[in-house]
């Protein structure tokens, strides 16, 4: 999933395999659901992060999570 993410043109993506959870940054112009099919079609479930979880910060980025 990480290597299918950092192949899209200017995404950043890490994963976390101890917490099961991924930090995704991209450029304005990826729509955050698009995001999340990429991550979906690599066979991991993936979610965009709650208000609470995100602490303020911008709502448009996605945090896959393992299924």
């Amino acid at each position: 999933m990480e290597r299918k993410l950092n192949k899209l043109d200017g995404v950043s993506a890490s994963v976390d395999d101890a917490t099961e959870t991924a930090k995704v940054t991209s450029p304005a112009e990826y729509e955050p659901r698009d995001l999340v099919t990429t991550v979906e079609q690599t066979g991991y479930g993936a979610a965009l992060p709650t208000p609470a979880q995100i602490g303020g910060a911008d709502p448009g980025t996605p945090t896959p999570a393992r299924s």
